[in-house]
């Protein structure tokens, strides 16, 4: 059956009242974007000072999009969802990091938690950034084709040495890797680093998934193209499908630099690109293994709705849809109840170093147009059911 994503009574079942009074003030300040935008600022001048508010920032933002500051606090929050039918994606959540010894330090932390994540059958994925294993610049250098100095080299090769290691763990213990998308202007050495995996250990079953945002004009094409590649070479395509998350500095470094703009030029191109995209993994599912990441419901009931319509059970292994946790569970524990493969996105790690993800998801919901009234309504229509 099709999942029904206004039945509050299944999307909130996890949560408990005084849980869900706390995500409706959330909710509730983050649909002004001047509140949100002095808390911010407060937030990281507070944190600067190092003033004592980790407390306060715990138990309200960190609570409500993290499943915990260690892999232990982490894996309780899988196990609760998991009585749902929901999985989980592990996504280390530090960022910001840009020394060789840092990204040595990352390996061993994702290795880990593949190894926790194949003791535990509720957490099929984890999800990494090539960001935490390489100097943002030279990323950029190799995007633009620029010779590497020697030491350069060197460098590329030891980025190239912390992925395989961390995907040969995953492809041992049985687990999916989710590679992000980054900046348009460091993602070809991410898209040829990611091609490189998959060639190499996506042969029986898909372990790694590339990241393709339909934000940007180009990237559906880029969808089709690489199908054929790794037909030719043998292995099966990881796509995992999303709008994007960075429109704005995007848009904002094409006009200062004085190249075309490589966003959609409205959000209709972008869902139209989204849902054709969607469509053509569908399509091939003998050589695609897809991930729907999105909290738009509309695209996900397509998809659904194709699945049934062509006989594709909603269990195929081929299949994913994904929400970030906190967000969008009226999608999230709907398409669980009528037995499609769902998992959240569930960052962890210390308050501090997930600060910067924690602002993403404020400016996230200030900005989507709908999202935070959407989340607001079905909240207080759960609120009031339960008082009924």
């Amino acid at each position: 059956m099709l999942p029904q994503f206004d039945n509050t009574e299944i999307a909130f079942q996890y949560r408990s009242n005084s849980e869900l009074k706390r995500a409706r003030f959330l909710f509730s300040s983050m649909g002004s974007p001047m509140l949100t935008s002095i808390g911010m600022k407060l937030t990281q001048f507070a944190i600067s000072w190092k003033l004592p508010i980790k407390g306060l920032i715990k138990h309200t933002l960190f609570d409500q999009f993290c499943g915990g500051e260690t892999i232990d606090e982490a894996a309780a929050t899988a196990a609760v969802i998991a009585k749902y039918g929901v999985g989980t994606i592990l996504d280390y959540g530090v960022e910001g990091k840009e020394s060789e010894e840092d990204f040595d330090k990352a390996v061993p932390e994702f290795i880990k938690a593949i190894k926790y994540a194949a003791a535990n059958k509720n957490i099929p994925f984890i999800s990494i950034k090539i960001t935490g294993f390489a100097h943002f610049a030279l990323l950029e250098k190799i995007h633009a084709q620029a010779t590497l100095a020697p030491e350069e080299q060197a460098a590329w090769q030891r980025v190239y040495g912390r992925i395989d290691s961390i995907c040969k763990a995953a492809a041992d213990n049985n687990i999916m890797v989710l590679v992000d998308a980054e900046e348009s202007w460091i993602q070809q050495p991410v898209d040829d680093l990611t091609d490189a995996m998959m060639e190499k250990y996506n042969k029986a079953k898909a372990i790694v998934y590339n990241t393709f945002q339909l934000y940007r004009h180009d990237r559906l094409e880029f969808l089709k193209a690489s199908f054929p590649v790794a037909t030719a070479k043998g292995y099966i395509l990881g796509a995992k499908l999303v709008r994007g998350a960075y429109m704005e500095k995007e848009r904002a470094r094409a006009a200062e630099k004085g190249y075309p703009s490589p966003i959609q030029p409205d959000k209709e191109a972008t869902d139209k690109d989204y849902d054709e995209a969607v469509l053509f993994c569908l399509q091939h599912l003998d050589r695609i293994a897809l991930f729907i990441g999105t909290h738009n419901e509309a695209s996900c009931l397509k998809a659904a709705k194709y699945m049934l319509d062509n006989n594709i059970a909603a269990t195929t292994d081929r299949v994913y849809f994904s929400q970030l946790y906190g967000m969008s569970d009226n999608m999230s524990f709907n398409l669980a109840h009528e037995g499609y493969h769902v998992a959240k996105y569930l960052p962890y790690g210390p308050v501090q170093d997930v600060l910067p993800y924690l602002m993403r998801r404020a400016q996230e919901n200030t900005s989507v147009a709908g999202q935070t009234g959407r989340e607001l309504l079905l909240i207080n229509k759960e609120i009031k059911r339960r008082k009924l």
